[in-house]
């Protein structure tokens, strides 16, 4: 390799070194381990050395290098998990966390669990207690139609798991029997054969993909079978020529054939029609009442809580699996515990619950009041704002996400925004790498935010995010997330 021009040996002198840096910039002002700090230093100074013996001329070389570092180490400091406003009308958005929930659930429950908290103690005898206790009462409330000592509740980190230690508690060494029209895949290679075979049960399939009857069940039992499976299409639908047997159906046959009946009710819902009379799902209450042992189903679709997955059933098989080995290792800890209990307080009965639910309350907006939320941000925006673009309020559809409610368009409006000279994509852009960041969307050629999921204490947030981004000549106000 040729040795430097002398200039340029000169420029490479003027680096500062990196205990230079150390003293301008401490770990401690950003709260990053000091080796993610000197390494954003290391790889700055090697950006520089390549700019200067690539003969690109740096002016005053040391502010510069100081410039970059800090502008490296700001982006570290900021907290990967960020809030972020919702405007793709999802109320489930995987990406975005699934379930939002409220700042009341979660004041109410950090308060129980700053610091220490009786995870495991019951302050009325000084004994060990059980972490359980803290959310099964609430859960039997809502899901029985009165108190019974024959049933119970478990909850674990999400409902694949509740799925896998169900089977592995009732039937590991034993032939499930399942209908192929509910061998469903949800998404990250979650299959239920792949599931009951982790297990260490024996899939037997009975039935056809769109049409299964009750002697299909009855001719498959043998003395192996140790189940019977039932899994709910929660994220899809199968039309024309079909033929399902109901929950109540192999309850019955369960019920003569001496085998417990397992639900996966995927979503699951502790109301009647969980998005405002607009769809009705089966309520966990409802697949109990019909006669099924064990129902699990997931705490952070339509209960609006924290990623979990909850079961309920009779007390026989909830102890069966509560002494499960896996069960300690799928167990939830005391933030999603507290969460949850906070997220059931939330619900009255299988008709009301309170706006503290923010899952439920998005859900069930209709088009009025996201048109006054519309009106009231767009009458907020500053004139320079309406000046640099255009907005228009239009009728959209969307998805209630994750699954749910699947083939349910749920009304919503959103507003179309142009940027004279700013494409579509880039108007998309830089609202996600604004502060706070904002993910929309682009359909045919336009840029939209969508309101379904976006609340109306919100909304100066959102104004905040529209001035920053549309207002900027040259997209600055976005491009500091960027570094």
């Amino acid at each position: 390799m040729d040795e430097p021009a002398p200039r340029v040996r000169e420029a490479l002198k003027s680096l500062p070194s990196i205990d230079d840096l150390l003293t301008l910039f401490p770990s401690e002002r950003y709260r990053i381990p000091r080796r993610q700090v000197k390494a954003a230093m290391r790889a700055t100074l090697a950006d520089m050395r390549q700019q200067l013996l690539a003969g690109k001329e740096l002016p005053n070389i040391p502010a510069t290098v100081e410039t970059a570092v800090g502008h490296r180490l700001e982006a570290l400091a900021r907290p990967n998990l960020r809030p972020v406003l919702n405007g793709t009308g999802v109320v489930l958005h995987t990406g975005l966390g699934r379930a939002p929930l409220s700042r009341h659930v979660l004041d109410q429950a950090f308060r129980a669990v700053s610091g220490y908290a009786n995870l495991e103690l019951d302050l009325h005898t000084g004994k060990r207690g059980e972490r359980l206790d803290l959310v099964a009462d609430l859960i039997l409330a809502l899901t029985l139609p009165s108190p019974s000592d024959s049933a119970g509740a478990l909850v674990v980190n999400n409902n694949a798991a509740a799925v896998l230690l169900m089977l592995n508690a009732i039937a590991e060494g034993q032939e499930v029997v399942v209908s192929r029209g509910q061998q469903v895949e949800i998404g990250g290679s979650f299959r239920i054969p792949d599931v009951i075979k982790k297990a260490q049960a024996v899939m037997v399939e009975v039935g056809t993909t769109n049409r299964t009857h009750l002697s299909d069940y009855e001719q498959a039992i043998t003395r192996q079978t140790g189940a019977l499976l039932y899994v709910h299409p929660s994220n899809y639908k199968v039309v024309g020529f079909t033929k399902e047997v109901s929950v109540a159906e192999l309850a019955g046959l369960a019920k003569r054939k001496g085998l417990p009946l397992l639900v996966d009710l995927g979503s699951g819902s502790f109301l009647d029609a969980p998005a405002g009379g607009l769809a009705r799902e089966p309520s966990v209450a409802s697949i109990l009442k019909e006669g099924a042992h064990v129902v699990c189903f997931s705490g952070d679709k339509l209960l609006g809580g924290p990623q979990s997955g909850i079961l309920v059933g009779r007390s026989k098989w909830l102890k069966r699996l509560r002494s499960n080995p896996l069960y300690r290792a799928l167990r939830c800890d005391k933030v999603t515990l507290a969460i949850l209990e906070q997220t059931l307080r939330t619900y009255l009965d299988e008709k009301t619950y309170f706006p503290e639910n923010l899952t439920l309350r998005l859900l069930e907006r209709g088009r009025v009041d996201l048109r006054q939320q519309a009106d009231d941000l767009l009458g907020r925006l500053s004139p320079a704002c309406r000046a640099a673009a255009s907005f228009k309020l239009v009728e959209s559809t969307v998805e209630a996400g994750s699954g749910s409610l699947p083939q349910v368009d749920l009304p919503s409006m959103a507003l179309a925004i142009t940027r004279p000279g700013t494409s579509p994509s880039e108007l998309a852009r830089r609202f996600r790498l604004a502060d706070p960041p904002v993910v929309g969307y682009v359909h045919k050629g336009q840029y939209f935010i969508d309101l379904k999921a976006i609340p109306p204490e919100q909304n100066d947030l959102l104004i905040q995010c529209m001035e920053a981004v549309l207002v900027s000549t040259d997209g600055d106000a976005a491009e500091g997330a960027k570094e």
